[in-house]
């Protein structure tokens, strides 16, 4: 279970959307209060941790969680706004895990929560995706054909995971343009297509994978 805590509504209902998509159980919780309410009855696997919060404040909440015997394990990935380095900094000193700055794409969350969670539980996950002669090594951040390296941008690399991650599972382009993209991201869906245009071109042969839904999306096929 990850606990998202987050007083904004939307922002808070696309994570959960997100980490519920991807297989992970999830909880939203807008402040500080509800997340120690929800403390009482469940340990968190790891806990999103916004620090602009009503009320008490993220990295107030941090120090409570670190210094209970009960959460100082659990992983902490603390979320702020862009440009408050110092607040970054405190945070780690004080014992968050990881952070994210604001506003980030919903898949970048996910990586994060993923990365954390292989640093604090090596067996949370496994290291590599295949499908057909397509590897996708998550802890290199590496992507192989038949053992040849392809070069991908981040975008096309968050697609690319979150399709080998879901294969078979079809996604709209608004549902990839706001999971891939920050979720205030002003584009069109026009900027999906054009970047599996790319992933596909570089692919090569394996570009076929990654099949378009004619009137929703793209999927890709779960080959062997």
């Amino acid at each position: 279970m990850i606990f998202c805590v987050e007083d904004d509504d939307a922002i808070r209902d696309l994570m959960i959307y997100t980490l519920t998509s991807t297989g992970f159980m999830a909880r939203g919780l807008a402040d500080g209060t509800a997340l120690f309410a929800a403390l009482q009855t469940v340990k968190p696997t790891l806990i999103l941790l916004d620090i602009m919060l009503p009320g008490e404040d993220g990295l107030s909440i941090l120090k409570r969680l670190r210094s209970s015997p009960a959460t100082a394990e659990v992983p902490i990935i603390m979320a702020t706004a862009r440009g408050t380095e110092y607040d970054k900094v405190i945070g780690l000193d004080m014992g968050a895990d990881d952070y994210l700055v604001k506003p980030f794409g919903m898949l970048e969350m996910v990586s994060h929560i993923k990365a954390v969670l292989r640093r604090t539980n090596p067996q949370a996950e496994p290291p590599v995706l295949q499908i057909g002669n397509l590897r996708l090594n998550i802890g290199e951040h590496t992507i192989t054909i038949n053992g040849r390296h392809i070069q991908l941008t981040l975008k096309e690399y968050e697609l690319l995971r979150n399709f080998m991650e879901n294969p078979g599972r079809v996604f709209s382009r608004e549902q990839l343009l706001a999971a891939v993209w920050s979720s205030d991201f002003a584009g069109e869906t026009r900027t999906v297509d054009v970047h599996i245009g790319t992933l596909r071109t570089k692919l090569g042969e394996c570009g076929e994978y990654i099949k378009t839904v004619r009137g929703v999306g793209y999927r890709m096929e779960n080959c062997l």
